[in-house]
């Protein structure tokens, strides 16, 4: 362990994925914040097709920037310096400090500590500068025997730059004492020291019925429990990449349906007509119909061409085009977008292997997936109904070109002030296709787009407004069932 990186730092590591890493790093971030401390988040590496862009145009995980926000803070490629975005069951992207380095398939994985964990370092180092705290999530579990020896994420981490460790559990899911106990059995003595304490999440009932299976687990484990948190209904916060497939409301003013993609990207994306009171909002499973919608919306996707192909063999086409002809509306996002056109060609196998797919051929434009991955935050104009004003953030590696374009979805102009056109409106304004995620979060912009699908008024709120309300409701859960002034304790002190 080096003295270099001898400062206040917290790592909240989880005994499964979905245990509620992100979630409380996220809740602690505004608990810190509210009691006076700069604090920054931090992900070591992540492995998530939720992503978003930071001004200066990087990619970082979905969850850490969420994690931002509740700390006040702009996006930085410094909160998550590695993201995997995995292409395939076997490959994946590697991004380091926010731009694409190089692809990793199963046999060379091990090899991401050796092509990463300097810049991991580099950027944690760089935030001890910067702030009081550092509040760091772990990724999966700490326990996986197989992920040990080349691990960066978890206790190999933890281990490297003498960081104290909160380990958190699902209550939810069942067996947290085995959870627990057993994940911290599995550890190294030296890990286990590391550990300080626990949190269980996700508890449904009467503490009291409870309270001897935590005695229990103190005593046996010689560990604090800091607090058990209650299961927290309708969390309006971006989910890092579960998919409720569960509608949420049946009054309803439009209903929407999205189709469930194996590579599904930047879901998130869709929260806002999720929690919508008056939109009736599915994610459509593979083997279920998107027939019965007022607006289908082709999302964004990893591996656009093997999507495009799973998308056919669900007959969601023959659904989509009956649906354009019964009067339905459509709307393509990112690689939905893409979809949407005559062809994607990858003549470099940037996603998948090298060739050529056709597209829905619903609109007269191409699209050609280049080396350079568009990374951008951009603001501008819908040329729709009265010009609302739109903004959102670009990733994606295709570049599209056809006479469709010519009648574009939006005017936008990026970070640097260039300002181009971006996406199409149909020339009967049935369909619609964009390459800016985010598109839902602002009012003026949301309200434009539910207008043109459902042909009415619709009210909404700006998405970020709920975001920042539902962090200060994890905040005051976090201060009613946390020991925070034991957890401020350990992550302000040095002495580990």
């Amino acid at each position: 362990m080096s003295d270099v990186f001898n400062g206040r730092s917290l790592m909240i590591q989880g005994t499964t994925s979905d245990a509620g890493k992100s979630i409380c790093v996220a809740g602690l971030c505004r608990v810190f914040k509210r009691h006076g401390i700069n604090v920054a988040p931090f992900k070591p590496q992540n492995m998530a097709l939720n992503s978003a862009v930071t001004p200066c145009g990087g990619e970082i995980g979905r969850a850490q920037a969420l994690q931002a926000i509740a700390c006040g803070l702009p996006l930085s490629t410094d909160f998550n310096p590695v993201l995997l975005k995995p292409s395939s069951d076997m490959k994946s992207q590697v991004i380091i400090h926010g731009k694409a380095v190089s692809q990793l398939d199963a046999n060379t994985f091990g090899d991401i500590k050796q092509l990463a964990f300097a810049k991991v370092l580099q950027s944690y180092q760089k935030l001890l500068q910067q702030y009081d705290v550092v509040l760091v999530e772990g990724a999966g579990s700490p326990a996986e025997i197989n992920l040990r020896q080349n691990d960066i994420a978890n206790m190999g981490f933890a281990e490297a730059v003498d960081c104290p460790v909160i380990l958190i559990s699902d209550i939810d899911r069942g067996g947290v004492f085995a959870h627990l106990t057993g994940t911290v059995n599995l550890l190294s003595a030296s890990e286990q020291a590391r550990i300080k304490g626990f949190i269980i999440n996700k508890f449904r009932g009467r503490l009291s019925l409870l309270q001897s299976g935590l005695d229990w687990l103190e005593n046996y484990t010689h560990k604090t429990l800091f607090g058990v948190l209650p299961y927290l209904q309708s969390l309006k916060l971006d989910a890092e990449d579960a998919i409720d497939v569960e509608s949420v409301t049946e009054d309803s003013q439009l209903k929407v349906k999205v189709p469930v993609i194996p590579r599904i990207s930047n879901h998130t994306d869709f929260e806002p007509l999720k929690w919508h009171p008056k939109i009736q909002f599915e994610f459509v499973p593979a083997g279920q119909s998107l027939m019965g919608a007022d607006l289908i919306i082709l999302p964004g996707s990893k591996s656009v061409r093997n999507d495009l192909s799973y998308l056919r063999e669900q007959g969601w086409e023959t659904e989509i085009k009956k649906h354009l002809r019964y009067g339905g509306k459509l709307l393509g996002i990112c690689g939905g977008f893409q979809m949407l056109g005559q062809s994607i060609n990858d003549p470099d196998g940037i996603e998948s292997q090298a060739g050529s797919t056709p597209g829905l051929n619903l609109l007269a434009f191409s699209t050609t997936l280049m080396p350079h991955k568009q990374l951008k935050q951009v603001q501008g104009n819908m040329n729709l109904n009265h010009s609302a004003p739109v903004s959102g953030y670009e990733i994606h590696c295709g570049v599209s070109r056809g006479p469709a374009l010519n009648r574009p979805f939006a005017k936008v102009a990026e970070y640097h002030g260039e300002t181009y056109t971006d996406g199409v409106i149909s020339e009967d304004k049935q369909i619609m296709g964009t390459y800016l995620h985010g598109l839902f979060e602002k009012k003026d912009s949301l309200q434009s787009i539910l207008y043109w699908a459902a042909e009415q008024q619709i009210v909404c709120e700006d998405w970020q407004d709920v975001r920042e309300s539902e962090l200060d409701r994890l905040a005051d859960v976090f201060e009613a069932h946390l020991n925070i002034e034991a957890i401020l304790q350990i992550a302000m002190s040095n002495k580990r």
